[in-house]
């Protein structure tokens, strides 16, 4: 099934019917928003075998891995909920008024409210979890804004029969029908009306970094600019400290074979870069990685796109200058069924072709990936990249040239970390997560994770696109100064009829203001 780019004159009255729906849909109350995100997960479940099905078909992602992000989207909607309606993302502060204060000090009370329609664009390797009832969508729904996503065209079908979902939810609840909007566009046209139409106040992206810099572009080019969330990738660094190594070169390497190859590599938290000093342990790392490597089978990419940009990206990688192959996965995949034309399992095994990615692991010095910029760049797959440094000096000139990440990761002994504390402060100083002996694949949905980084990693490395606390993106604060109690939001009248947790005083409570 092929679906027509959305037409810019819909975009204008979808864009314009959102804008009335926000001002329906923001008054709701944070249990109305709640029940919308929870009526989603349910019709989400509801699609079931056929929205798995027609995934795999769409993007080659077996079943297991589509179940268990199929159960991490709903997770993500019931999580969200929740936070939603405990109101402590709304961050209310309230400080009450000294009339006898010289100047008299006025009753001041903040809190956030929702900034208006958002843009949502789907992510190509996440057909659920970053797509169309995905992470973005649910936090936009929960700070109370209407929400439109532009399916990603690899898998257009599925994202339809998600939105058909998420329609069935909010007519269920009787919201306005423009709370939720679905548009296709392969073309950039589609893109850019949305992101400029004078109604948009917010945009989510996950995907490349030249995607995620043309939406920031066009959006700053307004002349109402408007923020954009943008999670354009990462190379994921990891750090190998000598006395670390000299104790689990082995383990290491197995650790990091399993995650550099997970689902064909294709996470922006795939481990890029791996940077090691000289020594009889980086060797033995390195050789028992690559041994690893070329037992592990390839796998079929998401879409032929990604497959061409992976080969061609890393074929150039491995032609620069002193970089050589350490290992390329050898084994070509005949165990994993095709899927025929109905979305049913052929008995034929579908055989190696350029659809399917070649894990692989290669070197160069620490001088070479610094004189060279093509080094630095991300590879979007199976693909690794072992830095060899002459000295620990040497590392920390690697650490201090990198460009924001995602994440970033220590394979460290607690003396490591304690005999190296510059580099732990140049590390830190370029990631959103900061990982200690273990691997970066693998975001944990809560409060505590924070998924972004200082750019190119995000446009906007003060905020999350997983984990509750993303719901702040898409709303802003506000201050009512002396505001009669019975005039005031819910939020913030005296007797806190929410029962949400507020900073009173300088006092977090839930406690009624006398």
């Amino acid at each position: 099934m092929s679906f027509d780019d959305t037409s810019l004159a819909q975009i204008d009255q979808y864009m314009n019917d959102a804008w009335d729906a926000f001002h329906v849909y923001r008054k709701k109350s944070l249990k109305e928003r709640a029940a919308l995100m929870r009526a989603i997960a349910v019709e989400l479940e509801a699609c079931g075998d056929a929205l798995i099905q027609t995934a795999m078909q769409e993007t080659n992602l077996p079943e297991a891995r589509l179940r268990n992000e199929r159960g991490r989207t709903i997770l993500q909607l019931n999580q969200y909920a929740t936070a939603c309606e405990q109101g402590e993302w709304i961050e209310a502060r309230i400080d009450t008024a000294i009339p006898d204060k010289a100047p008299p000090k006025p009753d001041i009370r903040k809190m956030l409210v929702p900034l208006g329609p958002v843009v949502v664009f789907g992510a190509s390797n996440f057909p659920f979890a970053y797509s169309t009832a995905g992470g973005d969508t649910a936090c936009a729904l929960a700070a109370g804004c209407p929400v439109i996503v532009k399916a990603h065209p690899a898998h257009a079908h599925t994202s339809q029969i998600v939105a058909d979902a998420i329609h069935t939810a909010a007519a269920k609840l009787n919201l306005p029908q423009a709370v939720f909007t679905h548009v296709h566009g392969k073309g950039f046209e589609v893109g850019k009306a949305l992101v400029t139409h004078t109604h948009t106040k917010a945009v989510g992206f996950t995907g490349s970094y030249n995607g995620g810099k043309q939406l920031f572009d066009w959006a700053n080019q307004r002349k109402e600019p408007i923020p954009v969330f943008a999670e354009m990738g990462s190379i994921n660094p990891v750090f190998l400290l000598p006395e670390k190594l000299k104790s689990s070169a082995t383990e290491i390497a197995t650790m990091y074979a399993g995650s550099i190859t997970l689902g064909v590599g294709q996470f922006c938290t795939n481990p890029g870069l791996i940077i090691g000093i000289e020594s009889e342990e980086l060797k033995t790392f390195t050789h028992d990685l690559g041994k690893a490597i070329q037992k592990i089978q390839p796998g079929v990419m998401l879409h032929t796109g990604i497959a061409k940009a992976y080969a061609e990206k890393k074929e150039t990688a491995l032609m620069q200058e002193e970089v050589h192959l350490v290992a390329e996965s050898e084994m070509v995949n005949t165990s994993t069924p095709a899927v025929d034309g109905t979305g049913s399992l052929s008995d034929n095994p579908k055989p190696f072709d350029s659809a399917q990615g070649l894990a692989t692991v290669a070197t160069a010095s620490a001088e070479t990936f610094l004189n060279n910029p093509v080094l630095q760049q991300e590879v979007f797959g199976p693909y690794s990249l072992i830095i060899r440094c002459k000295n620990k000096e040497e590392m920390l000139s690697v650490a201090k040239h990198l460009e924001g990440q995602l994440t970033a990761t220590l394979m460290a002994t607690n003396e490591d970390v304690l005999q190296n504390e510059d580099l732990v402060e140049a590390v830190k100083n370029s990631c959103g997560r900061f990982i200690l002996n273990s691997v970066p694949t693998g975001v944990e949905v809560c409060l505590s994770m924070h998924h972004g980084g200082p750019f190119p990693a995000t446009t906007d490395s003060r905020f999350t696109s997983v984990g509750a606390d993303g719901i702040k993106r898409f709303a802003r604060p506000i201050a009512f100064q002396n505001w009669s109690n019975e005039l005031l939001p819910e939020e913030l009248k005296n007797e806190n009829p929410l029962g949400i947790m507020r900073t009173v005083n300088n006092d977090l409570t839930k406690n009624v203001v006398l």
